[in-house]
Parts: structure tokens; sequence; C-alpha cells
């Protein structure tokens, strides 16, 4: 028999052959898939399996490493690295079939969902119990909770709330030789390295996540909001490592350049400066006691208070973005590039990386601001757009910008993600992040989880 046919004597109607359900599943949105499927080179997998439990799944990943056919671990598809992407003889396995609440126990403050839930249902669902997940990712609402896991992600809430690490409590998955496996739920243990850390931000490579359970928060009371500018990004950076460094941690600091200020607040912040936006919330009394403290260190580093509408600006259109290929269409290409260091090099990395993009030919914008912050260092999410002479330059010059900023990065010693993952894109540089020992590591875990490199060919480990 074939492995179609295998796979629909085992998975029925929840295995999809037609060309719309393989065309709308063989990707995720990486700009250089989602450009080749406007120009009509998107190439499509064998199939799309739908499996509905973990033990389903088990059964599907050992009949396609029968039959030796690649497998493409797919959540919801709202990565942007090329963690996705088909090939003729592949199998995409879709999480979609496994979603919904397993379970909740508001005692310990953990629910347990299938990993095709998408985030939105999943933080509204456990809002209804009186607790937060506190994950949001700009993609809440077309990203599922596996994909989180797999892709080792961050939400916008992080410096309060943590990562997706500091979030999930234990985790069931299927590696790549159909074996199921499941981390004990237990707060902390001392019983040998963490599995789950070869699982978090896999990529698929290495399993397929089946089922996350997190620990939660109760819902904190209503936040308060505030914004201060300042004259630079030196400058705002020293302000906000003065207000993470003493430990005041709000859920949201975001610190703009002088042209993203411009770009998204222009009637709420004096040209030419950059803006900081905070949300302050938490158990009751906590939010405003921060929010007088953080104003204060503010002032003391060089701010001047803001219009709160910046921060309602931001609230109100934080998870609106166009599509690529609207961007193609108006003969644009751009793409978002988000790495992390210490407080020392931040204005440096800033800088640097930048220039490096602006020098690229047909680049019209490198722009960035920061998301995450933390004790030792912050993040910095740079957005470059370019305006190649034709369709025929658009991959040259995406791929044109990356280098430059990847090798600006290297250069100042930053890491080569903070929280996008590395998918295709990034592979190249694997070797500056880990070192030659840790992608020897990499590659050894990978040979003997999968040793012939069916589960996810292509993303993660460098060539």
């Amino acid at each position: 028999m074939t492995l179609l046919d295998d796979l629909a004597s085992l998975l029925g109607d929840e295995l999809l052959i037609d060309d719309d359900a393989r065309r709308s599943r063989a990707r995720d949105t990486w700009p250089r898939s989602e450009f080749d499927q406007w120009q009509a080179r998107l190439v499509l997998p064998a199939a799309i399996a739908m499996p509905s439990t973990t033990e389903r799944v088990a059964e599907t990943v050992r009949l396609c490493r029968a039959h030796g056919a690649p497998m493409i671990p797919r959540g919801a598809g709202s990565g942007c690295v090329g963690g996705v992407l088909a090939s003729p003889d592949s199998v995409v396995i879709s999480t979609e079939g496994m979603s919904g609440l397993r379970s909740l126990d508001p005692v310990d403050g953990l629910a347990s969902f299938g990993a095709g839930t998408m985030g939105i249902d999943a933080e509204n669902r456990v809002r209804q119990d009186g607790f937060t997940i506190g994950h949001w990712p700009q993609s809440i609402e077309i990203s599922s909770v596996g994909g989180w896991v797999a892709t080792r992600a961050s939400g916008q809430y992080s410096t309060a709330y943590g990562n997706i690490e500091d979030i999930v409590y234990s985790v069931e998955a299927v590696l790549p030789d159909g074996s199921i496996y499941r981390s004990r739920p237990t707060p902390r243990a001392s019983a040998g390295p963490d599995l789950r850390q070869l699982l978090l931000g896999s990529e698929g490579a290495l399993g397929i996540i089946t089922e996350v359970t997190f620990s939660l928060r109760p819902l904190p009371e209503p936040g308060v909001r505030q914004a201060f500018h300042f004259e630079d990004m030196a400058t705002g950076i020293d302000a906000v490592r003065g207000v993470i460094v003493p430990g005041w941690l709000p859920p949201v600091v975001r610190l703009y350049d002088a042209g993203e200020t411009r770009r998204h607040f222009r009637d709420h912040v004096p040209k030419g400066r950059c803006v900081a936006i905070f949300l302050h919330e938490g158990p009751p009394g906590h939010a405003a006691l921060e929010a007088v403290a953080v104003a204060e260190l503010c002032r003391a580093g060089g701010g001047e208070q803001a219009d709160l509408g910046a921060v309602d600006h931001w609230f109100e259109h934080r998870n609106t973005v166009p599509t690529w290929t609207e961007l193609f269409e108006q003969g644009l290409v751009a793409d978002t590039i988000e790495v992390a260091t210490g407080w020392g090099q931040l204005a440096r990395l800033y800088t640097s990386v930048t220039d490096a993009i602006s020098a690229v030919p047909k680049v019209i914008a490198a722009t960035a601001h920061s998301s995450h912050a933390y004790r030792s260092g912050a993040n910095l999410y740079f957005t470059f757009a370019a305006q190649p002479s034709g369709p025929e330059e658009y991959q040259s010059v995406y791929d044109a910008c990356w280098t430059a900023a990847m090798q600006a990065a290297t250069g100042c010693g930053a890491g080569i993600s903070h929280h996008h993952g590395i998918g295709r894109v990034r592979r190249t540089w694997m070797a500056d992040e880990l070192g030659d020992a840790g992608v020897g590591v990499l590659r050894a875990v990978k040979a003997a989880l999968d040793p012939d490199n069916l589960m996810n060919p292509g993303v993660l480990v460098p060539d």
C-alpha cells in the first residue's frame, strides 16, 4: 500500500488531499514563502494529516517513518521565519484537530489545552475562572498554544509574567520515532536535565507538541498606563534599565526610536523624540505604587511625560499589521528582526544594526524598538523596508537586509533571535549563536532522535 492509502485507512476524514487544504497549510508567514505563493511558485505537500488525539499523531508519525516521508509539524502557521515549508513528498501534520480545554485546576492554578488551541481561545477560557495565562504575543489571535512552545515564544507582557518557558508547566509530545513523551507535572524538579527544554524552541525538528499545561495567574486589577519621551534611544535605554534593575517589572515596557515613534505616535509625541510606554498591573494596590515609582525614575532619567493617548493608541492597534503580500503589491519588501543583548551593548547594537540595514541598496527605512526587558539586558526589534526595482529583485534585497542585520548583530555579541525562532532564515548564523561545540550537541540530539532527518528537515539545525 502507498503512504496515502495507509494514512487514509488510519485517519479517514482527518486526512486532507485537496489542493485548497494543501495550499493553505504548505507554509507559515515567512515573507520568502509568501512571495513564492504570490508568484505562484509555492510547493504543495502530498497531504495534510489532522489527527485528533496524541495516539493518532504517534501512529501517523510511525507510518510516515515507515514510508520514509518527511513530516512537517504545523500549528496555526503564524510563524514568520520559515519554520513550515512543505516539499512535494512531505506530509504536513497539523495540530488543528487537537484543540480545547482538557482540564483546569483552580487550586494549583493549572490549565491544560490541546496543542492546536488558538491562543486567544485559551486565554478567554481561563478568564472565565478568574485566571490569565499572561502570554500575549502579537499573534495571539492567529497562533496556537503548541506553536508558542515549539517556537519558544514571548508575549507583550513578558517583563512581569515571563516568556513561554516561564509559563509552561508541563508538555506532552510525540517524538520522531512515534513514542509519546509526557513531562511530570511538578513545580520544579532536580532530576537531571529538564527534557522539556528539548521541545521548547525545537520548531518541530525534535517532536510534535500535542498538549500544553500552563501555570496560571489570578486576573489582575485594572492596570495603570503611562508614557514618557526621551531625547534619543541611548537615553531611553538608560532610563528603562533604571526601572528594571531595581526590581520594578511593569508587564508592558516598550521603547521606540524616533522613526517608529513618529510612525506610530505622531499625534501624541513631539517629533524627533523616543517614547517609552508602560502598563502596570498586579494584585490590589501594586499598579498604582509601581506607576509612581517608575514615573519618578523616568523623569530622573531625562524623560518627559507623554500624552496618555500614546499608550491607548498602542493597545488599540497592537495586533494590526499588514500582510507581506499587501506590501509586495506596493513594490515593497519588509520584515522584522528581533535580537537581544546586555544593557551595556544595547545602544551600540541599535546603531550598528540600523546603520548596516540602511546601507543596503534600495532600503528606505530601518527602525527599531525594545519590547522585552530583563535584569541584565533587553531585546531590540528591528523593522526594515526596501523598494526594489521589481519583483526579480525582491528576494536578493530581502536576503541582503537579513545578512547585514545578522552580521552587525553577531558583531556586537548579540543573540540572533529573541522570540521568533530560527526556522530557515537564521540557520546560517546558528554557529555564531551556539559555537562549534553547541552546534555539535544540537546535531547529535537531532541524529539520536531523528536519524533519518524526517521530522521538519531544513529548520533549526545548520547544514
